[in-house]
């Protein structure tokens, strides 16, 4: 019996997931990847010099690091990539579902961004930096039109990227309604808002809260827009102000801080 199309798509996808790995590059990248028990590491090339500079890292993991030659460095990365000598192959990393990565520790309220096409590897690289600082159970993206995980990012999260969960996920809209279900309150930023985060979070700082941020330029799409429980704004101290998106997302972090 021939099997329906969408359960031979379904299988696809899961080989195609189950083959993919990604090759992350420079020293502290490397260097936090080796030393992250949850990371599957699949392949080590190092020059003489990264491999002294990362030895109690290679120790640890147990890999047997290839030795390259600086001037013919055999990983299969971007001519621009930023190596520093170090480059390792790796499978993705799963953080679970959304539900069992958003119910928070007990100990604070929750915190948790989600992104709208947020595309550039740099800014998702930056806001998970932020996250990790002020907290946040995790960063969510959709599958499609975000930032995947890559060597880039990993760079660009200075090692935030083995610690930070960021989830990838099907539907952003399904995942805010999930949320909300969760009991959270979900915030979209929009600079034509009328509230400011803190205003829309007095009294609530003891719940849970999600602040949604769209691609710089277009914002918001409409369907994120009318998912959100509220729209909320940055203020700026002129007539006009603009942030850069993780700039946005840290400033938006510690407003809504929990109590």
């Amino acid at each position: 019996m021939k099997k329906p199309d969408w359960v031979v798509k379904k299988e696809q996808a899961k080989r195609t997931g189950a083959a993919e790995t990604l090759w992350l590059f420079g020293l502290h990248a490397v260097r936090d990847a080796l030393e992250n028990p949850a990371r599957e590491k699949l392949r080590l090339i190092v020059t003489k010099n990264a491999s002294d500079k990362l030895g109690e890292a290679i120790a640890a993991s147990g890999m047997v690091p290839e030795i390259a030659d600086p001037r013919r460095f055999p990983a299969p990365l971007d001519p621009g990539s930023v190596h520093q000598g170090a480059a390792l192959e790796v499978k993705p990393l799963n953080w679970g579902s959304l539900q069992e990565r958003c119910l928070g520790d007990g100990k604070a309220p929750p915190r948790v961004l989600l992104l709208d096409r947020v595309t550039d590897p740099h800014n998702v690289g930056a806001i998970l930096r932020s996250a990790e600082v002020f907290g946040a159970c995790a960063v969510i993206a959709p599958r499609h039109h975000a930032a995947p995980e890559t060597g880039a990012l990993a760079k660009s999260a200075s090692g935030a990227l083995e610690r930070q969960p960021y989830l990838r996920i099907r539907n952003l809209a399904d995942g805010i309604t999930a949320l909300q279900a969760m009991g959270y309150v979900v915030l979209g930023l929009d600079g034509e808002a009328e509230a400011t985060v803190e205003q829309a979070i007095e009294g609530r700082r003891d719940r849970p809260v999600a602040l949604v941020l769209g691609a710089e330029g277009p914002g918001l799409r409409h369907k994120t827009r009318e998912t959100c429980d509220q729209l909320v704004k940055i203020p700026y101290a002129g007539e006009f102000g603009s942030l850069n998106v993780s700039n946005a997302a840290a400033v938006a972090l510690y407003a809504a801080r929990g109590e």
